[in-house]
């Protein structure tokens, strides 16, 4: 069963907040640090973590504050720099001495988290948010990937927020992302040739990269960081309402401040909900035993397209990975004919049949909504017949039976070699399924 970590970002997120709502949630701190000695950059900084309290509610705060040794005269850098240093600073990671971190290019970065011999997935969740932050900044900067400036998000802190994030989110075993819709704040934030409006130019491309949901709170201050922001885009399946799970724990990671509403990224984590014999269908139907999922439904209407385009989409959508696709004829306004195209898919196929359909459509606007299903726990088996090999669907409730059907293709596939009626076929799939021992 998978397992689920939703982010819930009221007042936005940053690295340092990932980390507090994770070592809240039961990640050992101890671990933390044993893994990330493994960096070889133990020497250049110092966790620090303590409970708060935010509009009364009890979070986790992690700092990382550099080591006097960060302090030496060659790691000091101009005004200028230090300007530059707070140039994406989220009000959670504003630290006394930030400004006097090492900048390090990607290729640094990448250098010490290979060599730092990290649990695999660990390893591949951390190259892929520094190459996204990277993406994002070279798209903004126009200049080649490898020539990227990191900055403060290349410094010890950051390496170790993001690099921590994910040892906590690997510890807990979390197979699968998501994410709410993200807050814009607001109001300016200083950057090397003055002062930038919120959100900052990476956050703002990374939203564009990730296609993230976005709304003000009324916030005006910097609330997501290029380091929040690549974490959210490069991990999230999707954003906005948390899927179906059985929650087991929350995590609660504070912010720096204070605001009108609690300044606290809750970290919700859980199973997804595949319950047989729960204690809601046993108390309405005791017969049947289903399992719940959470699905995404895209839907969009179309007037001005030949129904033989919309046949083939359909071909390319369920390629694609869409559980099912039909269309309903519609009339829009001006009493102009149409078609209602509805796709249900999960939703990790989401942006892809997306895709297809302002590809091989002509929409200009598609809908999506996240529901949630109940479905019959089912198994493919396969059957002999004089035709040739037959799958056959089976659907259970609990351990017993409740559906058998032939799958359509295969059925089809030989009636039309054989050249029989695709009902023949069907009935002694049926038959030879029945007559199994």
């Amino acid at each position: 069963m998978a397992k689920i970590a939703y982010f819930q970002c009221p007042t936005g997120i940053s690295g340092d907040m990932c980390l507090g709502a994770l070592v809240h949630a039961g990640v050992p701190i101890d671990y933390l640090k044993e893994k990330l000695d493994l960096l070889g950059i133990g020497a250049e900084y110092q966790f620090k973590v303590k409970s708060v309290r935010r509009q009364g509610q009890l979070a986790t705060k992690v700092s990382v504050n550099l080591t006097q040794q960060q302090l030496s005269p060659k790691n000091i850098h101009s005004h200028h720099n230090q300007d530059q240093a707070h140039n994406h600073l989220h009000q959670d990671e504003i630290h006394p001495t930030h400004d006097l971190s090492p900048t390090r290019h990607l290729s640094d970065i990448e250098d010490i988290i290979l060599k730092g011999k990290l649990p695999k997935q660990v390893e591949v969740w951390s190259l892929a948010i520094f190459r996204k932050l990277a993406e994002a900044e070279a798209a903004v900067h126009g200049i080649p990937l490898e020539e990227v400036h990191f900055h403060e998000v290349g410094a010890t802190d950051a390496i170790v927020d993001i690099v921590g994030t994910c040892l906590g989110l690997d510890w807990l075993n979390i197979d699968q992302f998501y994410c709410s819709k993200l807050p814009t704040g607001g109001g300016t934030v200083w950057a090397a040739h003055g002062q930038l409006p919120v959100p900052a130019p990476a956050v703002l491309k990374l939203f564009e990269l990730g296609k993230v949901p976005i709304y003000s709170n009324g916030i005006e201050r910097e609330l997501v960081t290029p380091t929040g922001a690549a974490i959210a885009v490069t991990l999230a399946q999707y954003f906005g309402e948390p899927p179906a799970l059985s929650i087991q724990t929350i995590g609660l990671g504070a912010g720096y401040q204070d605001f009108a509403i609690p300044n606290i990224l809750r970290l919700w984590i859980g199973e997804q909900n595949q319950l047989y014999n729960s204690d809601i269908d046993s108390k309405i139907n005791p017969e049947i035993q289903t399992i719940s999922e959470t699905i995404s439904v895209l839907k969009t209407q179309i007037d001005d397209l030949s129904p033989q385009v919309i046949s083939y989409t359909f071909e390319l959508l369920f390629q694609a990975g869409a559980i099912d696709v039909f269309s309903q004829p519609i009339t829009m306004k001006k009493s102009r004919l149409g078609v209602l195209l509805t796709i249900i898919c999960h939703p990790e196929d989401r942006q892809a049949c997306e895709a297809i359909l302002f590809r091989e459509t002509t929409t200009l606007g598609i809908r999506h909504t996240l529901q949630n299903r109940s479905i019959l726990k089912r198994d493919i088996q396969t059957v002999q017949t004089p035709y040739g090999v037959v799958r056959i669907k089976v659907g259970f409730s609990g351990e017993k039976i409740t559906n058998v059907q032939p799958e359509y293709e295969d059925c089809a596939k030989l009636a039309k070699q054989h050249k029989i009626s695709w009902l023949e076929v069907h009935r002694l799939a049926l038959q030879s399924w029945y007559n199994l021992p």
